[in-house]
């Protein structure tokens, strides 16, 4: 598959000396925050290739701390493409022969190799070609059931990719993979059988595309591939993915009225045979939305359905890959959601600050969007410095995720912290969210 990297820099935005003044005290921090701004690359990026936590890439790029470990740094140069001789080090195995480490102080001067920029190389051939890293096995001349089985472990594994980065960052991937699948359904011949399970896998791929591309703000484009699921899902008779389509346009719908109707028509295609983790996310997104719609007794007993199924999980049950996320955890953090939305901060404040508490935040993103929704629920119990420490917290994990999510949801809670500009705590996140 191939996959486009983000433009390359201008020529002339990044030279040599820049990048020498940034690492002469290792202020990674700056590098980071070019890598940003000039090329594109997602600070959820930066620390998922520099096995850095993204609340403190966010911070070193805003000029706070440095990196002092020299198996870190070396693990930055790798990942960024950073030549071995500005952070001194020895050339690096990926480095050409042509490259600063390898020449003479007057070629190093010249013209073109001033004008060389570093991350420019890193967009080619480090973070961004990086991304994919799986390779599609070739389409068989007759499609069977083990082809289908390598595209479903395949479909699951890039899906990881969206633990830790934005649909900014994967929205090309995913529809990449969708396109590539449904190329094949429409081209190939199959083995007896195997086309309903190629199109399961083309439903499955489908949700996955169009929930990045809702993640990165495409919300047309997201219905669109929900659609597209719900057919191939009808098509194949696959009752669980199309609930899931339902539900997921559902979670998307500006209508919240009609996104109860969609929700319920999701729960509707459960059945004996359904998963139990499966029959826990129809009934969790249907919870909220009743919330969204202000219906408090439908939201109470949508969650008591979602609880129940997973306390009914037999052992060993075999739950599908993209539901199998759904766990305690998750439901409490649902929870602790809908009663936010509900305005019922005395149930929604102690749910998500023990479920956060457990919740892992190196998934960026998540945890930035579960925090606003506690920061919502502090400010309807007057809590106001707790709202602000909350706030700022989800803001340093937001920054550089390439979503839109986080700051949308983030918005309106600052607006409400903006009326009480007095208290000192508020005010800093208020500087914090306009820096």
């Amino acid at each position: 598959m191939k996959y486009e990297p983000p433009t390359a820099l201008p020529l002339d935005l990044l030279t040599v000396e820049e990048m020498q003044r940034a690492l002469a005290e290792h202020d990674f921090g700056k590098v980071f925050e070019l890598a940003r701004s000039r090329a594109g690359i997602s600070y959820s990026r930066i620390a998922t290739e520099c096995d850095i936590k993204p609340e403190r890439v966010g911070t070193l790029a805003r000029g706070r701390g440095k990196i002092t470990s020299f198996v870190k740094i070396v693990q930055i140069a790798d990942a960024l493409h950073i030549p071995g001789h500005m952070v001194g080090l020895a050339p690096r195995p990926w480095e050409p022969s042509g490259s600063p480490a390898h020449m003479s102080s007057d070629e190093i001067g010249s013209t073109s190799v001033r004008r060389r920029t570093v991350l420019q190389a890193a967009t080619s051939t480090g973070l961004a070609a990086a991304l994919p890293a799986l390779h599609r096995p070739p389409t068989p001349k007759r499609v069977n059931a083990t082809y289908v089985n390598q595209l479903r472990a395949r479909t699951a594994r890039l899906r990881r990719l969206d633990d830790i980065l934005g649909g900014g960052d994967t929205y090309r991937v995913y529809l990449s993979e969708y396109q590539a699948t449904r190329a094949d359904l429409r081209n190939a011949s199959f083995t007896a059988g195997t086309r309903p399970l190629m199109l399961s896998v083309v439903a499955e791929q489908a949700q996955q595309a169009g929930w990045a591309a809702f993640d990165a703000g495409r919300a047309a484009e997201a219905s669109n591939l929900y659609e597209e699921s719900m057919a191939a899902a009808l098509e194949a008779g696959d009752s669980n993915l199309l609930g899931n389509s339902y539900s997921f346009l559902a979670y998307q719908a500006a209508d919240r009225n009609q996104a109860v109707e969609i929700a319920t028509r999701s729960c509707a295609t459960i059945t004996s045979d359904t998963p139990t983790g499966v029959r826990a996310l129809l009934h969790e997104r249907k919870a909220w939305a009743c919330a969204a719609a202000g219906q408090p007794a439908q939201t109470e007993r949508a969650l008591e359905l979602a609880r129940s199924a997973l306390e009914e999980q037999p052992d060993g049950e075999q739950q599908p890959d993209w539901a199998a996320w759904v766990d305690q955890t998750e439901l409490d953090i649902m929870s602790g959601r809908c009663w936010t939305e509900l305005r019922r901060p005395l149930r929604a404040v102690p749910i998500l600050t023990a479920a956060l508490s457990r919740f892992d935040s190196s998934h960026a993103r998540d945890m930035a969007l579960y925090l606003s929704w506690l920061a919502d629920a502090y400010l309807t119990a007057g809590e106001i410095e707790e709202a602000a420490a909350v706030t700022g917290r989800a803001l340093d994990l937001s920054a550089g995720v390439a979503s839109v999510r986080p700051r949308r949801r983030l918005a309106p809670v600052l607006k409400q912290l903006d009326q009480h500009r007095d208290v000192s705590a508020v005010r800093d996140v208020l500087e914090k969210a306009a820096a």
